[in-house]
């Protein structure tokens, strides 16, 4: 009876009862949760928001972000893909959400998101008629690239987090190092399903370690409230074409991210090929709870590339014992002292245990190459999709002669460019004598 319930953690729906359960989705919010409240706190300083404002809106988030992963482990109608996807904020509205905040204000920015949102929920309801364009090699090319594209997120926090006074130095290194060793030693020793627990205990140590080092700022906590409810449109919203317009392109590349990851995850954890049906309802759930969030104030929610590759690497896929953590996720925007405690964990401590955990999705990424086989074709959609994707964005200056609106969705997101790249490919290249046949 005990090993069955141990077993369960490694299936979806395996009966597990709330102290094994807790332990797993109390993990994959430590993973994420600094990762989810740093996209509000750069917009929010670019709008020139108060101080106030900004913990109203990381309140939000937490209780949306919550109830987008509820939904997305457990969907109502044909919104949610039921695999165990973490929704948190995402970064890949950061520079677009500033730009159009400055100029038109935060409540365009909030209208924007609101119907940018409805967009890829349409989307996402009507994918079968599409999603065949994306076929297995492109998926595995995007999930590729998804997991280079963190690999510098991971070293930026192992390094203190990127704009930090003391990014780099002789502590922050201490700190990721010993989080990171922590982590794998705990993974060799451990017995059973406490293995998977590496990361927990990873970031447990990480932090008492941080304490002694006195690297963690208590000063958030002074004036937190015990308790706050979120408000209802609380700047506002209203709408301009050009700011809805560009917000559609970019939830068109957020689109594509969630295909990368529902397939990562579904690869990589499930051990085989996401459906239609979960592609579908992944793309719904972003998008419909992105609007959501936009009328507390609040970015756009994604699924979160972090929690795949720990799902990735711990291949803990039970749904209730993810539904945890967003319950967790929920209280925090609830209670925000709960919030401001998680808030305390130094970049450092997150990306000693996230470094490893995003080397996986790339691992995933190849593996699902190696499953589309190596044709010359595969290769060439692969190859050149990469070296584009990847390439391009690491001198952005090669878009400096493009409209504004291309500089914006494709000179810093290596993800969109790889997936626009390889879409073309697909459909431009003759297929294989083998591939006709099947």
């Amino acid at each position: 009876m005990e090993k069955n319930n141990l077993d369960a953690i490694y299936t979806l729906d395996g009966k597990i009862n709330l102290f094994k359960a807790f332990p797993f989705g109390l993990q994959h919010i430590l993973a994420m949760f600094v990762a989810n409240i740093t996209p509000v706190i750069i917009v929010a300083a670019a709008c020139g928001l108060a101080a106030k404002d900004t913990a109203m809106i990381i309140q939000s988030a937490m209780i949306i972000a919550g109830i987008g992963t509820f939904i997305q482990l457990f969907p109502l109608w044909k919104v949610g893909s039921g695999l165990p996807i973490v929704m948190g904020i995402s970064f890949t509205f950061v520079s677009l959400a500033c730009v159009v905040g400055v100029q038109y204000g935060y409540a365009t920015l909030m209208g924007a998101v609101l119907v940018g949102g409805i967009v890829e929920g349409l989307l996402g309801l009507f994918a079968k008629y599409w999603i065949k364009i994306i076929s297995p090699i492109v998926a595995a090319t995007v999930v590729t690239a998804i997991g280079f594209s963190l690999l510098s997120v991971g070293a930026s926090s192992f390094g203190g987090g990127a704009g930090s006074a003391d990014f780099g130095s002789a502590k922050n290194w201490i700190l990721g190092t010993v989080t990171l060793l922590c982590c794998i030693v705990f993974n060799i020793l451990a017995k059973g399903h406490l293995k998977q627990l590496s990361v927990l205990f990873g970031l447990v140590v990480g932090y008492i370690l941080a304490l002694c080092m006195g690297m963690v700022d208590f000063s958030a906590l002074q004036d937190v409230q015990i308790i706050s409810l979120p408000r209802l449109i609380p700047f506002g919203i209203e709408f301009n074409f050009n700011a809805i317009f560009s917000f559609v392109l970019i939830f068109l590349v957020s689109a594509t991210e969630t295909i990368g990851d529902t397939s990562a995850l579904a690869a990589s954890g499930l051990n085989r090929e996401v459906t239609v049906k979960e592609t579908s309802g992944s793309i719904a759930c972003d998008g419909f709870i992105s609007s959501i969030s936009s009328l507390f104030g609040c970015m756009p929610i994604t699924s979160f590339s972090q929690n795949v590759g720990l799902v990735a690497m711990t291949k803990v896929v039970n749904r209730y014992a993810i539904a945890t953590g967003a319950f967790v996720m929920v209280l925090a925007g609830f209670f925000p002292a709960v919030g401001s405690v998680l808030a305390t964990l130094p970049d450092a401590v997150l990306g000693g245990c996230t470094i490893m955990m995003f080397g996986t999705i790339v691992v995933s990424g190849v593996q699902m190459i190696g499953k589309c086989g190596y044709e010359q074709r595969n290769i060439t959609i692969v190859a050149l999709s990469l070296s584009i994707g990847l390439g391009f964005t690491q001198c952005p200056e090669i878009f400096a002669h493009f409209p504004s609106i291309i500089r914006a969705v494709f000179a810093e997101n290596c993800v969109a460019l790889v997936f626009v790249t390889a879409i073309i490919l697909n459909l431009l290249l003759p297929k294989d004598k083998s591939d006709k046949e099947n």
